[in-house]
């Protein structure tokens, strides 16, 4: 009993904090490689199973939730002291949304998966970026394109929705830089 409290605790310490220096991708791999689950294995696994390089989901998810297990977009107030609507139902560390994650769950058979379970999203950036690959023909290595399909969802990317919203592309401006130095730092670190 007491082991179980204490693996109980040790995971949900895991889950409480994001990691620290979330612009070094080995510094984040170090933190999480433990007893409360190895993130460069789920992502590793996650690249073999859609064929997305590891630097790509791990931008993806940085940008999105900045590894934050509960992220959500702010609420809306009301006369500043009445809590409103969210802009959207984005949660997790992939800022899934709640129809977006109800179709992976029916497309994949991942009835539990879950957004706030690092391996889960992970897999779930997979698998989206895989869908934004077939449906739009962007290449799986392209962050900016990739990021910003994304974003607007296949439907909007392929319409271009994308084009005037300086948030996308500052997004995917960002995110695109970030897995060029994840990608750098893992060939320094050996997890290339």
């Amino acid at each position: 009993m007491r082991a179980m409290l204490l693996i109980a605790m040790l995971v949900l310490a895991g889950c409480a904090s994001p990691p620290t220096q979330t612009n070094n991708v080995c510094a984040v791999f170090d933190q999480r490689d433990g007893l409360v689950g190895n993130w460069y294995r789920q992502a590793k696994a996650a690249e073999r199973q859609y064929g997305v390089p590891v630097p790509i989901l791990m931008a993806t998810i940085n940008t999105e939730s900045s590894f934050r297990a509960r992220a959500r977009p702010p609420r809306k107030w009301h006369l500043g002291i009445i809590p409103g609507k969210r802009a959207s139902t984005a949660y997790g560390y992939s800022q899934a949304l709640d129809g977006t994650w109800a179709e992976y769950q029916a497309k994949t058979g991942r009835w539990s998966a879950r957004r706030t379970n690092f391996g889960d999203a992970v897999t779930f950036v997979a698998w989206y970026h895989h869908q934004s690959h077939q449906r739009n023909g962007i290449a799986l290595n392209d962050m900016r394109n990739l990021y910003l399909a994304y974003y607007s969802g296949h439907g909007g990317y392929s319409r271009g929705s994308w084009r005037n919203s300086s948030i996308a592309l500052r997004g995917a401006d960002r995110a695109a830089e970030m897995a060029q130095t994840y990608a750098n730092q893992m060939r320094a670190c050996g997890r290339a």
